[in-house]
């Protein structure tokens, strides 16, 4: 029978006699899931004979709780839970989140701010120099110099503020099964060798092949040299042909090796095949479970990494643009797990990974070199080598859908439009529509300014219409009532006042109410993060326009919105600042309304009489909860 890894002494005396190897810790709950990195490494090093107990959000104000399991054999590994310490706190205004998904009855302060530093230094004064490995996305979206939004200022290599031993960056999988290898073996020595790994180094003579980056020193008083030191690291992000990255720190130096190449599909099979419990450990019932399981229960993850490219997305820094695919088979098994769950209604909720209709690398040559340094895959066009092929992914969606006591299956983690227009073959989209919408899907232009989106990584603004377009025949056909719900960003690097009119406007042709807008959220390990910092483009050295004060912020998010009775007088503002007062009667039908008009107008908006929004939510569209979680995401995804 599968168990949950030990959370408690007594579970570990039960399970291991009562010595561990490595203690595992992390800011989320412990939820034994393959959708939290957690869980996946912990059974990785299981498969392994490795005896692994979890320390999930211990109490960080002193060094007790991080003694609970006695000294473990191998060391401590250490992450801040799925998303970023600061993140997951804080909302781009920099105001407290008043949820935390991740956390036992969506409770708030459960983990400290940059929660891998607090976590390690209080490891350090529990066992002094016992080996600690740092990892997750907190730590290697920062295992660099990096800006940090929240302070204003740019910080150095979270390893060095840390005082770990080694970070592994990206997925993680074969690094950690290498470095508990060489731990067990005595040669640590040798971890310093493996791809995937940061380490601080007070020499590097012996380091050949290797980029000299700017030192933190120079990007952290030189903005044109923190846009060459962020061209020059995302250049090497290549598990190919990448280059060794050495970056001075002040008395040190920290060395990136190259990347670890991606699981090959089989080896991603196995790792979703490990004993996972599928749900939170039952402690925490009595609170309320752990709300971020409702999002990924009935969800399977089919693939991973991404060649979309987007500038604000920290994918290409982590996950990496290399798709990796699981097999039908696997997926299928995955899928008859979740159609034995108990309350399981019949409805697979998604199939997908960071985007869903990606199922294999961009082109042939990816799996040889990986992917190109100075091209996108489908940006500013889709590349000539591009290979736009739907029909494996159809072939999957149609075995899951012919599954017995599936009704639905869904793809909601959202679909490059751009891609599926470049298939010439239209029987994907065609089904798409009739028997893959739970009527609304996501899509991402995030604006609508060729301007804007030409900083973002997007294609033109036509591509989305020409889509739109598209979905709404192929529904008209199939006889439903389905809406496309738009991602939306404002105050992205290059948006100016104007391009957020021109985005409000775009709205108002094409009849689009969105319930849910986002600030530009500059999170580290993304080339829009160092446009917003240095207000350089890192790409060509050339300024950028950007903006940071609040109240222009607020102006350009109302234009987004401009329905709303509250961003009215935003609203006016904006079209002033842009000399465009003209557009108030078209961008503002009621502005000479009273207010008990515009109360009764506003009424009838949100109770649906007004908005295809309106009538999808009362049809069982997705509850706000988990569009605001899925908003956090947004930038920065990966586990």
């Amino acid at each position: 029978m599968n168990k949950f890894l030990p959370i408690t002494m007594e579970e570990v005396n039960e399970q291991y006699g009562g010595e561990v190897d490595f203690v595992l810790v992390t800011g989320d709950a412990y939820v034994d899931h393959p959708s939290f990195g957690t869980a996946i490494i912990s059974r990785v090093l299981e498969a392994d004979g490795y005896r692994v107990a979890i320390l999930a959000q211990p109490d960080y104000k002193s060094k007790t709780d991080f003694m609970r399991f006695g000294k473990p054999k191998l060391g401590f590994l250490v992450n801040s839970g799925n998303l970023d310490s600061m993140v997951n706190h804080y909302t781009v205004n920099k105001k407290p989140r008043s949820t935390d998904a991740f956390s036992p009855g969506g409770k708030t302060g459960k983990r400290p701010d940059r929660a891998v530093i607090v976590y390690t230094n209080r490891i350090r004064e529990a066992y002094g120099q016992i080996p600690v490995v740092i990892g997750g996305l907190e730590a290697s979206l920062r295992r660099l110099a990096h800006y940090d939004y929240w302070s204003d200022k740019v910080r150095r290599s979270i390893l060095v503020d840390a005082k770990a031993d080694y970070l592994i960056f990206g997925m993680g999988e074969i690094t950690i099964r290498k470095v508990a290898e060489f731990l067990k073996n005595g040669t640590r020595d040798e971890i310093k060798k493996l791809p995937g790994i940061v380490y601080q180094a007070k020499n590097i003579d012996h380091i050949e092949n290797a980029v000299i980056l700017p030192t933190f020193e120079q990007v952290r008083e030189d903005k044109k040299q923190y846009a060459k030191f962020t061209k020059e690291s995302f250049g090497e992000q290549n598990p190919f042909i990448g280059k060794t990255l050495i970056q001075h720190h002040i008395d040190r130096y920290v060395v990136q090796n190259p990347p670890c190449k991606p699981l090959s599909g089989e080896e991603l099979d196995k790792v979703y095949s490990l004993p996972f419990m599928r749900t939170y450990h039952p402690i925490y019932e009595k609170e309320g479970g752990v709300p971020a399981i409702s999002e990924v229960k009935f969800s399977i993850i089919s693939q991973r990494g991404c060649f979309g490219g987007c500038n604000f997305c920290s994918l290409a820094f982590h996950q990496g643009r290399i798709v990796t695919a699981r097999s039908h088979k696997s997926i299928i098994e995955e899928a008859k797990k979740i159609i034995a769950e108990p309350d399981f209604k019949g409805y697979i909720h998604d199939v997908g990974g960071p985007t869903a209709n990606f199922r294999f690398p961009a082109c042939e040559n990816q799996m040889k070199v990986g992917a190109c340094k100075n091209k996108q895959c489908l940006f500013p066009t889709p590349c000539k080598n591009l290979k736009a092929d739907h029909r494996d992914y159809l072939e999957l969606l149609r075995k899951l859908r012919s599954l017995p006591k599936v009704k639905k299956v869904f793809v909601r983690s959202g679909i490059r439009f751009d891609y599926l227009m470049a298939d010439k073959n239209d029987t994907f989209f065609q089904e798409l529509v009739e028997h893959h919408v739970s009527g609304q899907l996501k899509v991402a232009p995030e604006h609508s300014s060729n301007n804007v989106l030409r900083y973002m990584g997007k294609p033109n603004i036509e591509v989305f219409e020409g889509f739109m377009k598209k979905f709404y025949q192929l529904t008209k056909q199939a006889g439903k009532e389905q809406y496309l719900v738009p991602y939306l960003m404002s105050s992205h690097p290059g948006s100016r006042v104007q391009d957020a009119v021109e985005l409000a406007l775009f709205l108002k042709k094409h009849k689009m109410v969105p319930e849910q807008v986002q600030d530009f959220y500059p999170t580290p390990g993304t080339l829009s993060t160092a446009m917003y910092y240095t207000e350089l483009d890192p790409r060509t050295g050339k300024s950028v326009y950007v903006a940071k004060s609040y109240q222009e912020k607020t102006m350009q998010r109302a234009m987004l919105q401009t329905y709303k009775p509250e961003n009215r007088e935003m609203v006016k503002k904006a079209l002033k600042e842009a000399g465009m007062e003209y557009l108030m009667a078209q961008l503002l039908p009621y502005h000479k309304h009273s207010e008990k008009e515009m109360k009764k107008d506003d009424f009838r908006r949100k109770n649906g009489s007004t908005t295809n929004q309106g009538r999808n939510e009362r049809k069982g569209g997705r509850p706000e909860q988990k569009r605001n979680q899925r908003g956090v995401n947004r930038h920065h995804r990966g586990r």
